[in-house]
């Protein structure tokens, strides 16, 4: 029997707009054919955890897959995973409960049937913490795996064992919800998502777990998990000594608070990359990143001796605000000593003015340099006088 705990207010902090959905959807549904309508996956998991809920699963128990069908083309809901059973109506995702069992490669590579009962279709979740189930119509949750008792643990613990190794992908979230919550994965669930190969996970889906990584809170859980999951090692033959782990993990806990948050998707491998023994390139590469990961992560210079004239140099076109080793404070105090934070440097001549005096061409840009550099080296001279 699961676990019940009363929820009558689980829709409190729900969108207006998306609640109006939930309840097109659920009333049309369960009046029209008798469905049982569940929240289920991560929105229970936030809603319990105090977080802001966002994307909506619901899953529809007691319907025939035509009676199914014919409803969500009543609804106008688009079927985003037919083969699944899914479909889409506005921010929510819709499907009947199922089970999935591997075979063939790949992420796809899965045979789908209908589930019948709660307890089965919620076992082929990867952890407990998702396995919860939100009853709409009694507003009760129900916990058949632990979940609950997880939860306040602060636990990630596998829910089947025999599923999660046909799902390789699932190493790599225990990894994120780690990061992103603060939560331990179990004993016995490490050594699990240790045994697992990762040879065969979806190239296009990799990135997306590494971000929500390089987005969460606790990036030191994230960077515990990404060798002691193995992953590391696996993806990238890269490991790390338990020194440079204790070094890094202080770095990215007391650097958490001066993180701007428009560059939070750079900072862990900016400041993990020089103790990586991989290219940061090639690194980027197998993670197939984003342009603007090269950009921000392998083109600016790590931050270890911060001078005027380095910080100056890095803010002749913006401000460090956009440099993402500006977390470091010494970047932040001297950035704000030159008044360079959130502006770029004063070179204390415009091109418009050379233009003026005379300069054109390559000349323009050599005298600019010459009077950049001048610029800084009477600040350097200043700055050292006035110690």
């Amino acid at each position: 029997m699961p676990t019940i705990k009363s929820f009558p207010n689980f829709f409190s902090q729900t969108n207006p707009q998306i609640l109006q959905n939930i309840k097109t959807v659920t009333d049309y549904l369960t009046q029209k054919y008798h469905a049982k309508c569940y929240i289920v996956g991560g929105a229970v998991r936030d809603r319990l955890l105090g977080y802001e809920c966002k994307d909506y699963d619901i899953e529809c128990f007691g319907i025939t897959i035509d009676d199914f069908e014919t409803a969500m083309d009543h609804l106008g809901a688009q079927g985003v995973g037919k083969s699944f059973f899914v479909y889409k109506y506005h921010d929510l995702d819709i499907s009947l409960p199922r089970t999935e069992q591997k075979v063939s490669k790949g992420h796809r590579g899965f045979e789908v049937s209908l589930a019948t009962e709660e307890k089965e279709a919620s076992r082929r979740r990867d952890f407990t913490i998702n396995a919860l189930m939100y009853d709409i119509q009694d507003e009760h949750i129900l916990d058949f795996w632990d979940g609950l008792k997880d939860l306040k643990n602060k636990m990630l613990r596998v829910v089947d064992e025999k599923s999660f190794v046909e799902d390789s992908l699932r190493v790599l979230r225990a990894m994120q919800f780690a990061a992103r919550f603060g939560f331990k994965v179990e004993e016995k669930s490490c050594r699990l998502c240790q045994s697992i190969s990762l040879d065969d996970l979806p190239k296009e889906r990799v990135f997306r777990e590494f971000e929500k990584m390089f987005m969460s809170k606790y990036l030191h859980y994230g960077l515990y998990y990404l060798f002691g999951l193995g992953i590391g090692q696996q993806l990238f033959d890269v490991q790390i000594e338990k020194n440079t782990f204790i070094m890094l993990s202080r770095v990215l806990q007391k650097s958490q608070k001066n993180f701007v948050e428009k560059l939070r998707p750079y900072y862990f491998i900016f400041i993990c990359k020089e103790h990586f023994s991989i290219d940061i390139k090639e690194l980027l590469d197998r993670l197939r990143a984003p342009k603007s990961y090269y950009k921000k992560v392998a083109e600016s210079p790590a931050p270890n001796n911060v001078t005027i004239s380095f910080i100056a140099n890095l803010s002749l076109k913006e401000g460090i605000i956009e440099y993402v080793g500006n977390y470091h404070r010494d970047v932040i105090t001297m950035a704000k000593k030159l008044n360079v934070w959130d502006k770029p440097f004063d070179r204390g001549v415009t091109p418009s003015e050379l233009m003026a005096e005379g300069f054109s061409g390559k000349a323009l840009g050599d005298e600019l340099q010459r009077r950049t550099e001048e610029k800084i080296k009477d600040i350097s001279l200043k700055s050292l006088k006035e110690k």
